[in-house]
């Protein structure tokens, strides 16, 4: 039984112009001590996915169908005391943009011990010792829990992020784009740090990222995301080896790689959609070049193509 299981989630915005689909529709499942990655452009429905997971969605966000099943019980039924229960204990995100994550008014350690006693039952005492081997765990002297936010670098911020992330040993972690606002030597630092912190913990994670090498080096899995919907699924090697999407391919092709030969990069035209009008039958196909008729008027189904590689196109090689 696997750990997560996500079907036909639907994530509609209201807004004064008319409901915004977000995420329409989306399938996928998570095991236990996998490493999944989330991917694709910038507005594409990555955060509203973790977003919904956990129920925490901002103002005009709401769940419009579909379930989510975790430990084999469905979160979207919950009322929400239960789902206080789940979120930091069973599962926790590590939210993009640690800079404006901490309360900077109340020390890093405070803000810690603080989410270990609102979840369990410890003493200030013990949960502090434990906030103090968290920061050990993480790479930052233990001392510096009595310190502030604005004492810490943007990578030492991140750090203590993820340190209270795990505060409650969680199953499931969620990284929403945990590197992006740090230079590529610290997102490094960062990554390397979520990958040794993920197999000595045995945790499941859940990596939202638009870098594909962050998925290449990290995941077991990949679901590939455009405008809502999940347009590619596989193991990280074989859609690496194999893309069969036309957006994927788009994607592998703008990134530079650093082995093999130079090469021109190519960029996907154009931007994703307006998901309050998004286009008929297949979202990509504005953007595609191997569009056809078909494409226009007939929304493809994500379908298995074998060895659990699952693809949303009419054309798919």
């Amino acid at each position: 039984m696997p750990l997560l299981q996500v079907k036909n989630l639907k994530t509609y915005y209201q807004t004064a112009r008319g409901y915004v689909k977000a995420v329409d529709g989306v399938n996928f499942q998570i095991e236990e001590g996998e490493v999944f990655g989330l991917a694709g452009e910038s507005g594409c429905g990555k955060t509203t996915v973790a977003l919904s997971i956990i129920r925490l969605l901002p103002p005009g966000g709401r769940i419009i169908d579909g379930k989510i099943i975790f430990n084999d019980k469905n979160i979207l039924t919950m009322s929400e005391e239960d789902i206080r229960k789940i979120r930091w204990k069973k599962i926790a995100i590590v939210f993009q943009g640690a800079m404006n994550a901490l309360n900077p008014v109340i020390k890093v350690g405070d803000q810690i011990v603080e989410a270990i006693t609102t979840h369990e039952n410890v003493s200030k005492e013990d949960a502090w010792k434990r906030t103090e081997k968290l920061f050990e765990m993480v790479g930052i002297d233990p001392s510096r829990a009595k310190d502030y936010p604005h004492e810490f670098s943007g990578g030492m911020k991140q750090r203590v992020m993820i340190a209270m992330a795990l505060a409650c040993n969680p199953q499931l972690l969620i990284a929403d784009e945990p590197a992006t606002a740090l230079d590529v030597i610290v997102q490094a630092q960062i990554l390397k740090l979520m990958r040794e912190l993920q197999r000595k913990m045995n945790l499941s994670m859940m990596l939202i990222t638009h870098d594909l090498s962050i998925i290449a080096e990290t995941c077991n899995k990949v679901a590939i995301m455009y405008a809502g919907k999940i347009v590619e699924y596989a193991d990280t090697k074989r859609i690496f080896r194999d893309p069969q999407h036309p957006y994927t391919r788009g994607l592998i092709n703008a990134f530079p790689s650093i082995r093999g030969p130079k090469r021109k990069l190519i960029s996907i035209p154009g931007t994703p959609p307006d998901l309050l009008n998004p286009p008929s039958g297949c979202r990509f196909h504005p953007r595609c070049p191997y569009t056809n008729d078909k494409c226009k008027k007939i929304e493809p189904e994500l379908k298995d193509i074998g060895e659990r590689h699952y693809v949303a196109c009419h054309m798919s090689w």
